[in-house]
């Protein structure tokens, strides 16, 4: 099914008898002690224990932990938030992984940890372009990236798929073949990975041409697939500025279009708007010391233009987020990066405080040991804000290449292909920090495993409906204040 593994038997031609011999020789002891401690981790938590999901009582609600994180958030974007939340149950979950992660963290767990993305949802996996200006099929979104226990993470891909093919009206039979094969897929591909060298772990991706050859029986979605690379291609910092900006003399400003962008004189005092613009100018500065010296090098080049918030994503709307726009020599010569708050990661809470006391460091270097490629522009620095406050941002550009599938009216066949191309991701990045050994001896060779995360996503896809009712129900009679349709 990966172009990987066929790459990798390409490169390598016909194993010369020397090395069969050697690939047969006996496990190494501590290859042995690592697979004996993943299955002693089965007395803590049976494979069968993995479908329990923790009941509520006597901890706050969904909606409880909802209004409690917007007290740490922007207010007039607030009702954004909520705005998107409400358009459905997979919009839903997408914004609420703090409710999740506070289910998760009252459950029973492995304790065999990897560097978790916190939030590893179908939409949280797309294309973006690597340093080499390949475009490359991956995890994207790290805000909640923290060490954890590995199934948190296989939960959610997994929960999200189950709510995602309901909200395609798949039946329950096949909706369980769809989240059962992801499943046997993130198993297979961690007992893989057990089998290589910490080398081949950290060469793996995936080449986009598997998003299109993956689904050859399901036609709207390869000419989907197509479509999104391509677009995906198209959008480079050119194109982001063409969007975002206009000419104004000899220079580009952003244009106003609230409340998705607002330049600073439109949300902030008028007396703070230049402090704060001086402000973020600074970290971009500052920032530079986050990245190799080369492409420290490479930020030099560039100075600041103009600076604007933009609203983003589901779960981050209400952070503080913005876009600043720099110019190089010339006139087209130009860079558009994002400046975002990172705050402390769900997942927090539950597995205690990380080693980084910096939150923009945790995300950048979560982001690093889990995708195969990186951004070069990233990286992260602490900035006080108009209101005297300290607070934590990484920087990355805004768009490189950046996309996703849109699996609005996907066939089953093409959203089981997709969700087997996540959990590959998955187990990828999960091998990179953790002990693919001792993981892949937990799950073990049977569908075991399989089948109770099964249970656990479908179990976890009806709480999230009943959320997403709860939510909508509190929009509807005034509770929570909303903003819908941007």
């Amino acid at each position: 099914m990966l172009a990987y593994r066929r790459r990798m038997t390409e490169e390598r031609g016909p194993e010369p008898a020397g090395r069969r011999a050697e690939r047969a020789a006996p496990p190494s002891a501590e290859r042995i002690a690592r697979a004996a401690e993943g299955r002693a981790a089965r007395k803590r938590v049976p494979r069968s224990a993995l479908a329990e999901v923790a009941g509520r009582g006597g901890r706050p609600g969904a909606l409880d932990l909802l209004e409690a994180q917007a007290t740490t958030r922007l207010p007039d974007l607030v009702p954004v938030r909520y705005g998107r939340m409400a358009e459905s149950p997979f919009a839903y979950l997408r914004g609420s992984a703090v409710v999740m992660a506070a289910d998760l963290g009252a459950s029973a767990d492995s304790g065999l940890g990897v560097q978790l993305c916190g939030d590893a949802h179908v939409a949280n996996f797309g294309t973006y372009g690597s340093p080499e200006r390949n475009l490359v099929f991956d995890l994207n979104d790290f805000d909640e990236s923290h060490p954890g226990p590995f199934e948190w993470d296989v939960k959610r891909l997994l929960a999200s798929l189950e709510v995602v093919a309901r909200t395609l009206d798949v039946g329950r039979r096949r909706r369980r073949e769809i989240v059962v094969s992801a499943a046997r897929a993130y198993r297979e591909a961690v007992r893989d990975f057990a089998g290589q060298t910490a080398l081949a772990v950290w060469y793996a991706r995936i080449d986009l041409g598997d998003l299109v050859d993956a689904v050859p029986h399901d036609e709207r979605m390869v000419r989907r697939a197509r479509s999104a690379l391509d677009k995906a291609r198209r959008r480079d910092h050119l194109q982001a500025a063409a969007r975002l900006t206009r000419v104004e003399g000899d220079e580009r400003r952003f244009v106003a279009d609230p409340p998705l962008v607002s330049t600073l004189e439109d949300v902030l005092p008028a007396d703070a708007a230049p402090v704060f613009r001086r402000g973020i100018a600074d970290l971009l500065v500052d920032y530079r010391a986050s990245l190799a010296p080369d492409r420290r090098r490479l930020a030099e080049r560039y100075r600041v233009v103009d600076i604007a918030r933009k609203v983003v994503g589901v779960g981050s709307v209400g952070t503080r987020a913005f876009v600043v726009l720099l110019q190089g020599v010339d006139s087209d010569d130009v860079l558009v990066l994002q400046a975002k708050e990172a705050q402390a990661s769900v997942l927090e809470p539950h597995v205690g405080r990380g080693a980084y006391a910096q939150q923009g460091q945790r995300v950048v270097e979560g982001q690093r040991l889990m995708q195969a490629v990186s951004d070069v522009m990233l990286g992260w620095q602490r900035s006080a804000g108009p209101d005297g406050v300290a607070r934590d941002y990484y920087v990355r550009q805004l768009r490189d290449w950046k996309g996703g599938l849109d699996l609005t009216g996907a066939r089953p066949a093409g959203l089981e292909v997709y969700g087997r191309l996540c959990a590959w991701t998955l187990a990828r990045a999960h091998a990179r920090s953790g002990d693919a050994i001792a993981i892949g001896a937990y799950l073990g060779g049977s569908s075991a495993a399989d089948e109770a995360l099964a249970d656990f996503a479908a179990t976890y896809a009806d709480r999230t409906e009943a959320d997403h009712a709860e939510l909508e129900e509190a929009v509807d009679d005034g509770r929570l204040p909303v903003v819908r349709g941007v």
